[in-house]
């Protein structure tokens, strides 16, 4: 897994939505976008939100706080950081559906599942993959991963 942050650039971003549809994708049980959307397997949560007005488009996720208030707030450790990569993770084994990590998210990015009364989604940077599906598949590189520099990082 590349250790980076997402860097979104709305002034690339056409509102496609590929992003979600490869998001959605990568967290199926059969990573195959027609059984994913199409298939008997419920359809996972998208780790991105997307945002659109008129001509103003961009997609929303989890950044990874250095120091993120969903960690602190999670009462039972099920929200945590990755050693490796810094990602924020979260295992739902571990979750006790509070939604404390919901309500102090700065970005509002962590979707609940209600019925479940669990954390559904969130960002996790695609880490089983190596590489977020996002960035991979946006045409426009609307979003990016980039170093600590600033440096774009590509799939190696």
């Amino acid at each position: 897994m590349v250790k980076g942050k997402l860097l979104i650039r709305e002034e690339y971003c056409m509102g496609c939505r590929l992003c979600e549809v490869h998001c959605i994708t990568q967290h199926s049980g059969t990573k195959d976008i027609v059984k994913a959307y199409k298939g008997k397997e419920q359809k996972p949560l998208s780790g991105i939100y997307f945002e659109e007005d008129r001509h103003v488009s961009f997609a929303i996720q989890c950044r990874h706080c250095e120091e993120a208030p969903c960690i602190e707030a999670c009462l039972t450790g099920a929200m945590y950081k990755d050693k490796i990569t810094g990602a924020v993770l979260h295992n739902n084994e571990k979750c006790a559906g509070c939604w404390m990590c919901v309500m102090v998210c700065p970005l509002g990015v962590i979707k609940v599942d209600i019925q479940n009364r669990k954390i559904a989604s969130k960002c996790d940077l695609c880490i089983t993959s190596g590489f977020p599906v996002c960035v991979e598949n946006c045409p426009n590189e609307a979003i990016v991963l980039v170093d600590a520099k600033g440096e774009k990082i590509g799939r190696k």
